[in-house]
């Protein structure tokens, strides 16, 4: 039974210890990062003026999730949750085109709209695909090296940071794969860039956020585990 004391432990040393809340942070990270994918991405919104995947409002919440994990369970369960979150996501890009490519049966007039909402193109589920894992997996890098780096201080410096540099790759990744050439390089760059800041501001505001589940999470598992001697390796899902 957890006696609400938070111990510090390495990645290597925790072993097979039953995580009580591990399952649920995956899943959460899983459900949010397909549903800002199907449903985010299929809506223009504008707000002030200024027009944006509405996918953005929701997908930075994935990268709040992955700080979580990397924080509280370590670099390679975070790293886990990115490999299953890419196998989902690349079920659904599957799935979704097998449902698209299926006739419509006599009568229905819905085909048109379906294919508008969930027929993306191969070239934009390829670059989500590559930008989100590259760029998830350089964010749950650098915040733990950093949590070692600062001995687990400054949570907010390690978690915007992260984000900075996550973002920033998926950014980088994304955009270019996705539009270069169908959209100019003046478009690809400015789209790019305040899709950048935004999400980063988005999640700079959610640091209180970060810092009460994290914090509600060591708690209830007693443990706080940093990456000391981590195989950082992106190319394996083992523990």
């Amino acid at each position: 039974m957890n006696d609400g004391a938070v111990h510090r432990v390495d990645a290597g040393a925790l072993g097979v210890r039953p995580l009580r809340y591990y399952d649920f942070v995956m899943a959460a990270f899983v459900a949010i990062l397909l549903l800002s994918n199907l449903i985010g991405a299929a809506k223009l919104s504008s707000l002030g003026g200024f027009t944006f995947g509405a996918g953005i409002l929701f997908f930075p919440l994935g990268y709040v999730i992955g700080d979580v994990l990397t924080e509280v369970y370590g670099y390679a369960r975070a790293r886990r949750c990115v490999w299953a979150g890419f196998a989902a996501m690349l079920f659904m890009a599957v799935m979704s085109w097998v449902v698209v490519a299926l006739p419509p049966a006599e009568g229905w007039t819905g085909q048109a709209s379906y294919e508008a909402v969930f027929g993306s193109t191969w070239r934009i589920v390829f670059a989500s695909l590559i930008a989100f894992w590259a760029g998830e997996l350089a964010n749950s890098f650098v915040l733990a090296r950093m949590k070692l780096l600062t001995q687990g201080k400054h949570l907010w410096m390690r978690t915007i940071g992260s984000t900075i540099v996550g973002q920033g790759v998926d950014s980088l990744l994304f955009y270019p794969l996705a539009f270069y050439g169908n959209w100019t390089q003046t478009q690809v760059l400015t789209v790019m860039v305040t899709n950048w800041a935004m999400k980063v501001g988005w999640e700079a505001l959610l640091t209180p956020v970060t810092y009460m589940v994290v914090n509600a999470l060591k708690r209830r598992e007693g443990l706080d585990v940093y990456d000391a001697g981590t195989n950082f390796t992106p190319f394996r899902t083992r523990l």
